[in-house]
């Protein structure tokens, strides 16, 4: 005699199987989104810098990145004082802070130079910068790759949080 078809103990099984693996990918999807995320602010704010950092040298004026908390904002400084202030104007496309999705740590004053230099304003008189920019966040899930941006005088680089300490990668 031939049977077609399947048993409801064989359906159960393959139904339960679908069901566990969906779970698994599901936390998977999860922990990946989020190191998206936290990467893609990353590189964006890099990006970002790096903007500043080539108009400060084509344009041969000082150019000054604000970070705050949850944004950020490029300034020229077309009155020629060479600070960061009330008589600088935004420059196109960061009239508005550009928001972050997560904190970041450090917030004050990076300006660029003529020669593409860094400097740290939050200091009187500013420094040569050596900031780490690193971004806060609380998912367990999340293990990106990038997580802070490093910014030496004349450097700026991408980098992963590590023991408090931001390393290059």
């Amino acid at each position: 005699m031939r049977q077609d078809g399947v048993t409801l103990t064989e359906l159960l099984v393959v139904i339960s199987i679908i069901g566990i693996l969906a779970v698994a990918l599901g936390f998977s999807y999860r922990g990946w989104m989020g190191s998206y995320r936290i990467e893609t602010t990353t590189k964006q704010l890099y990006s970002d810098l790096m903007e500043a950092r080539t108009r400060a040298m084509t344009r041969n004026t000082m150019h000054f990145v604000t970070l705050a908390t949850r944004s950020y904002q490029i300034f020229e400084d077309t009155d020629g004082d060479n600070e960061p202030g009330a008589g600088d104007t935004a420059i196109q496309g960061y009239a508005n802070p550009k928001a972050v999705q997560y904190d970041l740590s450090w917030t004050g004053d990076i300006g660029f130079d003529t020669r593409g230099y860094a400097w740290d304003f939050t200091s009187d008189p500013p420094v040569a910068a050596a900031i780490s920019v690193p971004l806060s966040f609380t998912s367990s899930y999340a293990a990106p790759d990038y997580d802070c941006v490093i910014v030496d005088q004349v450097r700026i680089r991408m980098g992963k949080m590590s023991g408090g300490v931001c390393g290059a990668k």
